[in-house]
Order: structure tokens, then sequence, then C-alpha cells
């Protein structure tokens, strides 16, 4: 099924619109500053984020100009966060193409992604709405909070779910949220509605960082990451944590350790990314996709009255859940 065509369905001309307004924001005239902006802008990407807070807005009322500006603003800051990520990680790609930093070099990417970031704001406040431009500022403290969480979590020597999703809840699941709060908001939505549509896009995002998870399992070149990069940074996710929790097996625990002490070797990784596979642990994961899928649903059930965004949105969840990059 073809998700993301049935998606765009009821916001086809707004998404025109956004991608329009989204690449002037990422124009420059000549320079470093251009060729850099360029070489971002032709990494595309699917607009999971700003569809949603299209569709949302549509749902409560109109996607107006505030919606749009917010949209864009939203963007932005997701590709500045994305631009640091990448040196902080010390990436070399994104979306299967070199990362910035790794085309340029580190200094660039951060000049870039501050211009970028600045470019956000530029944005959010021509909605001249004081609540999504709080919402935006408290998105971009709440990322930097959940990397700084992050790095802090690999020092620990704790490995919980509770810390996982206290994590994810602070990164991905923080983007989708801000999505629905925001597009609801730029919808007139009433209190009540804006708070639901917030669980609904924490839900999301918990689905979409799951998945993002488990590709790490596998080799793939869709994914634009190699089989267990997520551990060779550090960084333990659901399946695994689960797998050692359920088994309880003392050896591989020692090697979940030496991923959080970045001592672990590539045979290690392989070893560990094997035992959670015997163990369960893609299979758990998807498990919690579905509860986590089923919560989102009910915000459709109850919310969404029109039958072309009933539709979008359903397709929406199920493309986050079974997408394949």
């Amino acid at each position: 099924m073809d998700y993301l065509s049935i998606i765009k369905r009821p916001i086809s001309n707004e998404l025109e619109e956004f991608i329009s307004l989204f690449n002037e924001s990422l124009s420059h005239d000549e320079g470093l500053l251009a060729s850099v902006l360029e070489h971002i802008k032709s990494r595309g990407g699917k607009r999971m984020r700003p569809m949603l807070i299209l569709l949302i807005a549509k749902n409560f009322g109109d996607v107006t100009y505030v919606a749009q500006r917010a949209a864009v603003g939203l963007e932005l800051l997701h590709t500045a966060s994305l631009v640091h990520d990448d040196v902080v990680d010390e990436s070399g790609e994104r979306r299967g193409q070199a990362s910035v930093n790794a085309t340029y070099n580190n200094k660039v990417a951060v000049l870039v992604g501050d211009y970028i970031l600045s470019t956000a704001l530029l944005n959010v406040s021509l909605t001249k709405s004081e609540s999504i431009v709080r919402d935006l500022a408290n998105l971009g403290r709440t990322l930097s909070n959940g990397e700084i969480l992050q790095l802090t979590n690999i020092s620990n020597q704790e490995i919980s779910e509770d810390v996982y999703y206290q994590v994810i809840k602070q990164k991905t699941a923080a983007l989708f949220e801000a999505c629905a709060v925001i597009g609801a908001k730029a919808g007139n939505a009433t209190s009540e509605a804006v708070e639901a549509a917030r669980l609904f896009g924490q839900n999301i995002g918990i689905i979409f960082q799951i998945r993002d998870d488990i590709f790490d399992y596998y080799d793939s070149k869709e994914i634009g990451k190699p089989t267990g990069n997520d551990m060779a940074e550090g960084k333990l996710t659901l399946p695994v944590i689960h797998a050692l929790q359920s088994t309880g097996n003392r050896p591989m625990m020692k090697l979940a350790m030496k991923v959080k002490e970045g001592t672990v070797s590539a045979d290690e990784i392989a070893h560990l990314v094997a035992f959670t596979k015997e163990n369960g642990g893609i299979e758990y994961a998807e498990k919690k996709m579905l509860e986590f899928h089923d919560a989102a649903f009910s915000f459709v059930r109850q919310y969404v009255k029109c039958d072309a965004i009933r539709q979008s949105l359903i397709a929406y969840l199920d493309f986050v859940i079974q997408r394949k990059s």
C-alpha cells in the first residue's frame, strides 16, 4: 500500500506550499553557506513532521499562514538539530548521504546548524502567536536536554526501559508531540483537544523511535547506517534492553557494559545483535509499537471527524510502524 500518497491526499496543495516556503528559507545567494544549504536540501525527506502539523491543523480548522510558518519553523529546528547531532555523534552519513560535518568539517556544520536554528526562530516569529513561539522554544530546550540525558545515560551503569523511554520522550517523541500541539493550536482547537493531540504526537514519536531502533539490527542501505551503529555509539535500545532483562545473561550484560564504556569491538557488537534477535528482542519491540499504536488511535477515533483526514492519519500511523527506512 502506498501510505504516503494516502497521507498527502487531504493536504496536497498545502504541502506544496510548505515545501516552497521551506526551500525558500534554506536559500542563500552565494558562497559556502549557499553550498551547504543546497547540500542539506538535496537530501529531501518524507516531511513526516510538517505533514502532521498540516493534517492536525486542517482537522481542527484550516491550514493558515500561522500553520505554514509554524511548520517551516519546526522543520528547520529539526534540520538544525540533525546537523548538530551528526557533529556530536561523529556521524559520517545522514539519510544515506554524507553528513555536513563529513562533507565539510565540524566548524562549518556547527555554524550552519546555528544559522538554520536562527532561521527557524525567524519563521515561527512570523506566526505572531506567543503560545506557538513558546512551544518551539521549549522544544529546542527539550531536544538539547534529551541529547545531554543520552550522553549521561551512556556513562550510567543502569540498563532499563524506564531510562530508555525517558530519553526518547525528550528527543524523537518531543518533536512529534510539538507537531501535534502546534497543529492543534494553529487550527484553534480547544485546550482539551490540544492535550489529546499532544499525547497522540508523543505516541507517534515513540513508535517512530522504536522502529528506528529495530532498523539497527538489520543491514540495509535504505536505512543509511550500518548494523549495530547505535551500539558503536554507546547506545542500548529497547530490543537489546529487553533481551538482557528477560534472560539475565551475565556474559551479554558484560558486553552491554562495554558498549556503554565505548570499548566494545565490532565482533562483540555482532554477538550482541545476534543474542538480541535470538531472545525475542525484536518481537518485544514490535509488540510495544502496537501498544503505542492503539493508544494513538484513540485520538483519531475521538477527535477526527473528516473521513479524508481520518484515513490519512490512519495511514500515517500504519506507515510509521511499517516503514522500511
